[in-house]
């Protein structure tokens, strides 16, 4: 699975896989347990058909139902997600993303989350990162 397949998400589907991950496996009707406003039972079951067509989900059967699992674990998914942000939004560099992020939530962040940052940072430092 390409870097790009789990950035191509549109809101819906993002609300899907954040079920799905959630719970590790669902049904369409956990997904529309799960998501706001959901859309009728076909229209969920044909989303979750596209995504895995993508290579985003794959399902097993569990009598008549089916049950959706992700196809890459979450952490990889924010992974992938993260390294094709940085590619397409801040030509890989990220110190361009640190600092787009302190510069919109800046004076947001409180003092322990800041401590906490400048923590990672040279922790960063002594890994020779």
């Amino acid at each position: 699975m390409s870097a790009s397949t789990h950035i191509d998400l549109s809101r819906r589907e993002r609300q899907i896989m954040d079920v799905i991950y959630a719970r590790g496996s669902a049904t369409v009707r956990d997904v529309m347990d799960g998501i706001p406003d959901p859309p009728s039972y076909s229209a969920v079951r044909a989303m979750l058909r596209v995504m895995e067509e993508k290579g985003h989900l794959e399902h097993r059967h569990d009598g008549p139902r089916y049950v959706y699992v992700p196809t890459m674990p979450h952490s990889q998914a924010r992974e992938s997600a993260m390294k094709q942000m940085l590619r397409t939004f801040f030509d890989g560099s990220a110190e361009r993303a640190v600092a787009a992020l302190l510069d919109m939530s800046g004076s947001d962040l409180s003092e322990l989350e800041l401590d906490r940052l400048a923590a990672l940072i040279e922790q960063a430092r002594k890994e020779g990162r």
